[in-house]
């Protein structure tokens, strides 16, 4: 009976050791994919993150970031069925929702993606990318004011980030308020000096408004940027 009883304590033993194992080993595979994840090598990334997965399938944070890799690849399809599993595993977690919201947006589906965001506010009302997504997809749905909203609480918790200026810019410009539309797009212009985008907007609110001198400058500029960004290629 006792031997019978020290086999058991060691197998007991042997079973929580490999568990153990297999968890400080999924935990290290989660570590190198995340470091991937930063140098943009997404494909890396998914292939270490998938590996944790097959270890431990409750890595909710393996899913989640695997989503995030997917995403980068354009595979909103996948990132959304990761970023469900994440959520499946850990409900609370707001950058969850948050990311499943932007891939809602790379879908095309901006109700799915307001809901996300909206979700993801409620579990984290300092998330300033929350508001950001969910004033953008409000933006494209026609709810100009409730989008200025959200991007304005965007802009509050994280004044330094030209896109949510610009976004905020367009939908003052939907509005047909160009003079807040431009004062936007100037803004994020002088947050990064490159940024096309705000640079095109900015013309057509200009000319709209009747500066046609300034439009012609920020359309000029806009060709400018995107000649620069084509000789940068071609030195590659």
């Amino acid at each position: 009976m006792r031997i019978l009883q020290q086999f058991q304590i060691l197998c007991l033993t042997a079973i929580l050791a490999l568990a153990s194992g297999c968890k400080q080993q999924s935990g290290s595979l989660v570590g190198k994919a995340g470091q991937k994840l930063n140098r943009g090598d997404y494909s890396g990334a998914i292939e270490d993150y998938s590996r944790a997965i097959r270890q431990n399938s409750n890595r909710w944070d393996a899913m989640f970031g695997r989503g995030i890799a997917r995403a980068k690849m354009g595979d909103p399809d996948g990132a959304i069925a990761d970023f469900n599993e994440a959520i499946r595993l850990n409900p609370n977690y707001a950058r969850a929702y948050n990311n499943r919201s932007a891939a809602w947006q790379a879908k095309g589906d901006e109700v799915k993606s307001i809901q996300d965001a909206a979700e993801a506010v409620r579990l984290n009302p300092a998330d300033a990318e929350a508001y950001y997504n969910r004033g953008s997809s409000k933006g494209r749905t026609g709810d100009l004011e409730g989008s200025i909203v959200d991007l304005t609480e965007a802009i509050r918790l994280r004044p330094e980030n030209p896109d949510y200026y610009c976004n905020r810019g367009i939908s003052h410009e939907r509005k047909r308020d160009y003079v807040a539309a431009i004062a936007d797009f100037t803004e994020a212009i002088r947050l990064r000096a490159n940024y096309a985008n705000a640079y095109s907007h900015r013309g057509a609110s200009r000319e709209k408004s009747g500066d046609i001198l300034g439009a012609i400058s920020d359309s000029n500029q806009v060709v400018l940027i995107h000649a620069q960004a084509d000789h940068k290629k071609g030195n590659k």
